[in-house]
């Protein structure tokens, strides 16, 4: 069965499309989930039945609230040193006091990754713990269906408030008696965001028709995104939110009541990284300050402790119990006891059975073998033991013996209740591996399939004979099937946990074994081809007796090596130390391979011309596509029989020798310049220097100079307007940077009169339209209109420079050199390495894709989303406008592999003359004035002759 290359590439990707869909159903897990909310709704366990006929407990609701009104100030990015550090003590002297002498508790919370604020505040309001998939849905945020402790407080009456973060109104629309919601992407804005809020206190503080006022302040965090958390600008916001916390005790104390006291929560979300970015699980990331403020709790004496480390889904439970809720039915959280133990033990022990009877439910209706988890076995040895102290408590036993054994019972409730939710919490982590291998073998299938066939699929007209009758009733077939099935039916009939893959109807799965077999099965009938035709005898010998070159051999080599090194997760997280590698080690062969062809290569042998020309007749006659322009093996560069030493002359030939171990040196100043990955992440690098505010001069010759260099290296083929906008673009760069406050000019003292420098950054962005606009219609001219094939590579290079000017705006002055050293290893490895080497099309193209690959590293991104520079897409915006700011984020996270990539294109377009052998086929490249379409033949046995 015959099918064109566009029939078999789409039908490979349909078939991708299951591999990759069944393998992320298996890699991201179904979280922990109970009944609908809608069922949460029922009668509370009642107290353990004490042992002996005829005695009952009377205590079966749910205990009574222990406090009148509850606060909760939620500051974004409030990281735990903010709080319990020297910052908290210079800038937050007020919560200091409270926290050192006051009635108070302090925790320090740990959230989980990813640290963005949708799912922390999921964690905080159900006590689950969300997956990584919420973070795709962070920026649409849809309605909370889980059982949750606001969707409680409403169904209870209670009367709730809120004013922040408009996520927390996606997330319980119709929840609030009153709010008012704040963009939390526009990450410019510092004071705006918190003002909105804060306005509203005076006269809610003085109102009694609320019982819970939720406030979300955002600038913290903005001020992380744009500065960084040793910025100038985190002092006088956290001394402005100590004045607003001082403000809000103050108010709460002077309305208390004899009955019951209120309650202030002080908490953050997430914290932030020494970049000021969010999502990983860095240690500044995860732990977050936890403050209950009341004057229920026994005043703080003696020596200050380090507070005690709990998790952030305890507080849901913990409020549930201060408020008088029943805990959300998905909770995997513990009461924090301290905000408890001033009950009486009846009481607490009240409160941890009913925190440990959810718990044990849950696990029950999520894990099959459910009797076997320690945690369930302690909670009913807890229980047992609870019942006897009820039977003694009942009797009206007041001894010590009833409070030594309520003391020991209490211990148990937290042992058990410790156990099960650490049981719970792992299920989220738990993948299914089954899904995972299926479509982890459908996808290499389908990849080594089209690896198969790219000699027979490579130009639009090709065909590729599909063996489907041969294989469908071959015996080879029929045994994988059989072979699959049984495993299949083993798998699913052993497994403890729920699984997808097995969950499917036995057809489906039937189906996908069958699919696995045929691929199976083609695959190795495409392989036995190839070696039936690889023992033909050849017509042209002499052509195919080249052998591949060190180069051939690296990036084959590197290329495979890094895809099988990601399937470890600790090579994912420091992925770049991979690409560091490769691009090193390629740097080393790139410089024998000068050597050798300076030095050693001096003589070539008389067969070569011979050999190359029969290379190019060759291709000459057997070419399919339509006027291909092959030049002469006399006359081409390839052609040549001389050595690359007669191409490079005089004091090139020196530079060209050294390039190799300047792009050495270059890359060793990138790897110091940002710290990135996850194991050395937070160690100080060169970035960090820079960016410090004592340092803010050498940062801003640092800026002056990369700018200078960057029109440098950029202007050599713009046009002379180009040129004009360039320079023009370049100074309104360094003009923002210094009116945000980054760096200064000259002639400034200091840098207090800051602005979002929206005025400049507008500037910049008519030079890039103006730029990418004229390089466009140089595009178009080129492909309409039948000119000059130099038009053509001017409006890329244009558009490319437009693109730099861009980069240049979006990354952060530190980051600048990143860019000089783009532009400058770009330039030295076409002059006096591609070009001398004669490298080809393969080559060239793989070496931009390494490169492309280590300058993503370089900028300081990771495989976290925590180094996404969030910043970037708010450059020049007055409010929070979707589609730029996406785009401007993307476009600054990937500006190294875009940049890369798009000099790819200008290379090959400025190369067009040239023919590129590719081990056996050759890639002949031809810009078509009529037509517009580089043609791609691959037409010819044989390869490039030894040079």
């Amino acid at each position: 069965m015959r099918l064109r290359s566009g029939v078999f590439a789409a039908s490979c990707l349909m078939v991708e499309a299951l591999g990759v869909a069944l393998f992320l159903r298996g890699f991201f897990p179904v979280p922990v989930r109970s009944l609908p909310r809608r069922e949460a709704l029922g009668d509370p366990p009642a107290e353990p039945a004490p042992p002996g006929p005829g005695m009952v407990s009377n205590w079966t609701k749910i205990p009574p609230p222990l406090f009148k009104k509850v606060v909760i100030v939620l500051i974004d990015a409030l990281r735990d040193d903010f709080v319990f550090g020297s910052k908290g003590k210079q800038f937050m002297p007020y919560t200091t006091q409270v926290v050192e002498k006051g009635t108070s508790y302090s925790f320090i919370a740990e959230a989980k990754p990813p640290t963005v604020t949708m799912p922390r505040i999921k964690a905080l309001m159900t006590g689950s713990i969300p997956g990584f998939i919420d973070v795709i849905v962070n920026l649409n945020s849809p309605a909370l269906l889980d059982d949750n402790l606001i969707w409680q407080a409403k169904t209870a009456g209670k009367r709730i408030i809120f004013y922040g973060d408009d996520t927390w109104v996606k997330l319980f629309p119709k929840h609030f008696v009153e709010y008012d919601g704040t963009t939390s992407f526009f990450v410019s804005d510092f004071t705006e965001v918190d003002d909105n809020v804060t306005r509203h206190l005076d006269r809610v503080l003085k109102r009694e028709d609320w019982d819970l006022l939720i406030l979300h302040y955002l600038g913290l965090d903005h001020i992380g995104h744009m500065t960084g958390p040793n910025s100038s600008l985190v002092g006088p916001k956290l001394h402005e939110m100590d004045n607003i916390l001082k403000k809000i005790h103050i108010s709460l104390l002077s309305k208390e009541e004899a009955s019951l006291p209120n309650l202030l929560v002080v908490c953050g979300d997430h914290g932030m990284s020494e970049t000021g970015s969010h999502g990983g699980s860095s240690e500044g990331e995860v732990h977050t300050p936890l403050l209950f403020i009341s004057s229920a709790f026994e005043k703080r004496s003696g020596a200050l402790t380090q507070p005690e480390l709990v998790q952030q889904t305890d507080l849901a439970s913990t409020l549930a119990v201060g408020l008088g809720l029943p805990i959300s039915r998905n909770s995997v959280g513990n009461i924090i006891l301290p905000v408890v133990g001033g009950k009486t033990m009846r009481e607490q022990l009240r409160f941890v059975h009913l925190n440990g009877f959810q718990l044990s439910r849950l696990l029950q209706e999520n894990t099959p073998a459910y009797e076997k988890d320690p945690g369930y076995e302690y909670f009913k040895i807890a229980e047992k033991s609870h019942g006897n102290w009820i039977k003694l408590y009942l009797e009206g036993n007041n001894s010590e013996i009833l409070l030594n054994l309520g003391k020991k019972v209490l211990k148990q409730y937290l042992e058990a209740l410790k156990t099960l939710s650490s049981s719970l919490s792992k299920q989220v982590a738990q993948y299914d591996m089954y899904s995972m291998m299926v479509g982890t073998v459908i996808i290499m299938e389908v990849l080594l399939l089209l690896l198969l066939s790219i000699p027979k699929a490579l130009s639009s007209r090709a065909e590729f004979e599909v063996p489907l009758s041969p294989t469908l009733f071959s015996l080879l077939f029929y045994l994988m099937c059989l072979m699959l099935c049984a495993v299949h039916v083993i798998v699913c009939t052993s497994a403890e946990s729920l699984c997808y893959f097995c969950s499917m109807s036995w057809l489906t799965a039937v189906g996908v074994m069958m699919l696995i077999s045929a691929l199976m099965c083609g695959i190795l009938s495409a392989i036995a081809k190839i070696f039936e035709n690889s023992r033909l005898p050849l017509k042209n010998p002499v052509v195919s007796s080249s052998s591949w070159s060190e180069i051939d051999v690296l990036i084959l080599a590197g290329t495979i090596g890094h895809v099988l090194s990601l399937g470890a997760s600790s090579f994912i997280e420091e992925e770049h130390q991979t690409w560091y590698f490769l691009i090193n080690t390629l740097c080393l062969v790139l410089c024998q391979e000068l050597c050798r062809n300076n030095f050693l290569l001096k003589e070539r042998d008389p067969q070569y011309g011979i050999i190359v020309k029969q290379n190019f007749d060759s291709i000459g006659e057997a070419s399919e596509c339509k006027n291909i322009d092959i030049p002469a093996a006399g006359n081409s560069k390839l052609g040549k029989a001389t050595s690359s030493a007669e191409f490079v002359k005089g004091p090139d030939k020196w530079i060209s020798l050294a390039s190799p171990w300047i792009i050495l040196i270059c890359c060793r100043l990138l790897r110091s310049l940002n710290q990135t990955g996850v194991q050395w992440a937070h160690r100080p690098d060169f970035g960090h220097w820079l960016t410090s505010s004592e340092h803010k001069s050498e940062l801003s010759f640092l800026a002056a100079v990369s700018l200078l260099m960057i029109f440098f290296l950029v202007q050599r083929r713009c046009s002379l307007v180009s040129k004009i906008a360039m320079a023009l673009g370049l100074l309104g760069v360094y003009s923002y940077r210094a009116a945000i406050g980054n760096v200064i000019f000259p002639w400034q003292r200091d840098s207090k009169d800051i602005s979002k420098g929206i005025t400049e950054a507008r500037f910049v962005y008519v030079f890039v339209l103006g730029i990418v606009f004229t390089g466009t219609k140089d595009l178009l001219k080129s492909q309409v209109i039948s000119t000059d094939s130099t038009v053509k590579s001017t409006g890329l290079w244009e558009v490319y420079s437009g693109l730099v000017l861009l980069a240049a705006l979006l990354f952060r002055p530190h980051n600048l050199p990143v860019l000089v050293f783009c532009l400058l290893i770009q330039t030295m490895m076409t002059k006096y390495i591609w070009r001398p080497l004669k490298s080809d099309a393969a080559q060239i193209t793989i070496m931009h894709y390494w490169f492309g690959q280590a300058f993503f590293y370089f900028q300081g991104n990771s495989n976290g989303i925590a180094t996404v520079d969030v910043s970037a897409g708010f450059v020049g915006l007055e409010s929070y406008v979707e589609i730029p700011a996406i785009f401007l984020t993307a476009f600054a996270t990937y500006a190294g592999p875009l940049l890369w990539a798009i000099h790819l294109l200008c290379y090959l377009s400025s190369e067009v003359s040239r023919c590129f052998g590719t081990g056996p086929f050759c890639l002949c490249l031809e810009d078509s004035e009529h037509s517009g379409v580089n043609c791609l033949s691959a037409v010819v046995w044989g390869g490039r002759g030894k040079k």
